[in-house]
């Protein structure tokens, strides 16, 4: 069954009383991704992660599953899924690699969300159905060299032309922006200001292949090394007014919302990042023998892996009532941004202690907890470092009044 056709329709109530099981039409949905991801990905990720190698015919087969355009409407060429299915789809996949897990994360939440959320009928109907099959990805340009939490410190400009604009500038740290699937990208720029010294904000959808537009991808990551990090830069690149994504000014409010559904996204990947190597440590605990007996039995690594398994399930159910809020229609800046802050910091944990336990082995990269450790460092800076969560909470439980 696909993944898609495991969650249509699905009526079921979550969350109802006291019952938190994940429904019967998700749990479907988790086994179909994980035996997918153990089935294809896991037998190639080591000879991917070590060359640095994005996949395009991993991507096609994740898209041919269904894992794009998740929570797209049908009526635009998506799966009508909801958000707690996208988290489901992102935590399995994180659970083997957490390459192919940017792929899908950064695509649906980052690349398609924008467009699907802000965009007019017209755009909506040009770009999604291409984007939700797997063949074609589509990037989300917002970090620059002087850019990163403080957004709205952007250098790239767009400047009124007749017909359209002209934008100058660059991105960077942008995922699925140089790969040869890549179909286009939404970039946040300057249009003028709003006084004070405000920069005025806007976004354009700019199609790979338009003049002036060149991606350059990245190399020497420590992290996610078989997924795609770009350079885009922008000169002189005409774009006509239907580009304009929403209406012009309205590009801080855009990203930040994007950035807020984006966030789900990691947080399930911390959720499947630290259940995948807290799996490899208990494994490996219970072969590995010393003092004459596996060394899961010993106190001090029985309750580090009781610290493990139980901090993975806080923030799995955690995130989960994000999910439902999300789907719900509520506003959730504030329990996104926790969700996302408490899973990347557990996954950074549970890696941590992963290799810990596995000794001299864990510094292997023949053992897949090295991978899960270096994977997760990204979690706690994208989308909003670790600080940045801690500001946003803060001043959402008053601390600025």
């Amino acid at each position: 069954m696909s993944p898609q056709a495991a969650t249509k329709h699905s009526s079921e109530p979550r969350g109802n009383g006291m019952n938190f099981d994940l429904p019967e039409m998700h749990t479907m949905l988790r086994d179909t991704v994980r035996k997918f991801a153990e089935s294809e990905i896991a037998p190639v990720i080591r000879a991917l992660d070590e060359k640095g190698e994005f996949s395009e015919d991993l991507t096609r087969k994740m898209g041919q599953i269904g894992l794009f355009g998740i929570i797209v409407p049908e009526s635009y060429g998506g799966h009508g899924m909801d958000y707690l299915a996208y988290a489901v789809v992102c935590e399995e996949i994180s659970r083997v690699d957490g390459s192919q897990a940017a792929t899908i994360t950064a695509h649906n939440s980052l690349g398609v969300g924008p467009l699907y959320y802000f965009g007019n009928e017209q755009q909506r109907k040009t770009y999604l159905p291409q984007l939700c099959t797997g063949d074609k990805l589509w990037a989300f340009g917002l970090t620059e060299p002087s850019a990163g939490s403080d957004s709205r410190g952007s250098k790239t400009t767009a400047k009124k032309v007749e017909g359209g604009w002209k934008i100058n500038g660059s991105k960077i740290f942008i995922t699925n922006g140089a790969t040869t699937m890549n179909a286009g990208v939404t970039v946040q720029a300057v249009t003028g200001s709003k006084g004070e010294g405000r920069p005025e904000l806007s976004c354009f959808i700019v199609p790979a292949g338009t003049k002036g537009f060149s991606a350059r991808a990245m190399h020497g990551k420590l992290m996610w090394r078989s997924s795609d990090t770009s350079e885009l830069y922008f000169d002189d690149v005409f774009v006509p007014d239907e580009n304009l994504l929403g209406k012009q000014g309205d590009g801080s409010k855009q990203m930040l919302a994007t950035l807020d559904r984006g966030k789900i996204g990691i947080a399930a990947m911390g959720v499947g990042c630290a259940q995948g190597a807290y799996e490899k440590a208990l494994a490996y605990a219970k072969e590995r023998n010393q003092f004459g007996q596996s060394i899961s039995r010993f106190q001090t690594i029985a309750f580090a892996l009781a610290d493990m398994h139980m901090k993975i399930e806080m923030a799995r159910n955690y995130l989960y009532k994000v999910c439902a809020m999300a789907d719900a229609g509520l506003p959730f800046t504030k329990e996104a941004a926790m969700a996302k802050l408490y899973a990347s910091e557990v996954a950074g944990e549970v890696t941590d202690m992963a290799v810990q336990i596995h000794g001299g082995y864990g510094l292997m990269e023949e053992y897949d907890v090295a991978r899960f450790w270096r994977d997760h460092r990204l979690l706690r800076i994208g989308e909003g470092t670790s600080e940045i969560q801690r500001l946003i909470i803060s001043r959402s439980i008053g601390c600025d009044d």
